[in-house]
């Protein structure tokens, strides 16, 4: 299997990496910045699963803002 370069792919998957990568990245910091702040007590499951949790892109950091956090 041929690797792809930067240069090969169409227009639009350019555009679309342009645009998604940094909200990606934005969405796992600020997943990982809320679970170094929020205490154990705070957060729905066990925080080993949640830091294995945000990693799996692009479902783990909005499954951890949406669902992981206690509200109050």
């Amino acid at each position: 299997m041929a690797r792809r370069h930067w240069a090969d792919l169409p227009r639009w998957q350019r555009t679309g990496t342009l645009v998604l990568a940094p909200v990606e990245v934005f969405l796992t910091a600020a997943a990982a910045a809320d679970l170094i702040r929020r205490p154990q007590s705070k957060i729905h499951g066990r925080k080993a699963l949640w830091w294995l949790g945000i990693f799996v892109q692009p479902v783990g950091p909005v499954a951890y803002l949406s669902w992981a956090r206690h509200r109050r």
